[in-house]
């Protein structure tokens, strides 16, 4: 797959995400070119401050490969991951990550603080920006129908 292939289906999450009334985050894990997971946010319908959409593909990644090392994964996010994310991203040896629209009120990858800067035991390839029109369009229109819907309460 290539990366634009993998956003998109990062994109596809998001977009269910949104139809389940969900902030429109969505995440994709590859190894070797290959969809390993995917992840959307589900923070209000499972009530879970941890249910964001990279911490599901990460955690679905790991049983798909029956470790916690993905140290030869590539991460394919719609939003600039948050610093619980980030970490995640870390801690999971992520080799590449991969954002479009950044985050200037939790972004921790080079928006409100980059945590890749700081002397972990590792460090992701980072892309940023990568299809950020796309992904910044869905989470934009998603709250403009959210204020409109409020308005018209």
């Amino acid at each position: 797959m290539t990366d634009r292939e993998c956003m998109l289906l990062a994109l596809e999450q998001a977009r269910l995400a949104a139809a389940e009334g969900e902030v429109p985050v969505g995440a994709v894990i590859t190894k070797n070119g290959e969809l390993v997971s995917t992840g959307r946010n589900r923070r209000e319908s499972g009530k879970n401050a941890l249910a964001h959409a990279e911490i599901e593909a990460i955690d679905s990644a790991c049983r798909a490969l029956g470790g916690w090392r993905l140290w030869e994964c590539d991460m394919f996010v719609t939003l600039e991951p948050c610093p619980m994310c980030a970490g995640a991203v870390i801690n999971s040896r992520i080799r590449r990550l991969v954002y479009g629209a950044s985050d200037s009120k939790a972004g921790s990858c080079g928006s409100v603080i980059n945590l890749f800067d700081l002397p972990y035991n590792h460090k992701p390839e980072v892309i940023s920006g990568f299809m950020a029109d796309e992904c910044g369009s869905l989470l934009s229109g998603f709250f403009t129908q959210l204020r409109e819907r409020k308005k018209s309460e």
